[in-house]
């Protein structure tokens, strides 16, 4: 297992679209992940837009902070090498 920088965070999620829909109707902003190195993640909701498809949101992803440990960008990882 490789090591990810001080400034990153991978994770996997599995939301499906009902699950999904139920999250933006209701009074839910934040999504709880957990790393691969066993971490608990919060992040907000939002930051899922760009990867919603029709079956919901699936996948690995990693999430990368500027210095003040604020959230810089959250991106997709495609595993298939």
């Amino acid at each position: 297992m490789t090591q990810t920088p001080l400034n990153q965070l991978e994770f996997s999620l599995d939301i499906s679209a009902t699950k999904l829909e139920a999250y933006y109707r209701g009074s839910v902003r934040e999504v709880l992940a957990y790393t691969t190195d066993g971490r608990r993640l919060r992040f907000p909701l939002s930051l899922l837009r760009p990867f919603v498809s029709h079956s919901g949101v699936q996948g690995r992803f990693r999430i990368i902070f500027d210095q003040a440990m604020r959230c810089e960008r959250l991106e997709k990882i495609d595993v298939r090498r």
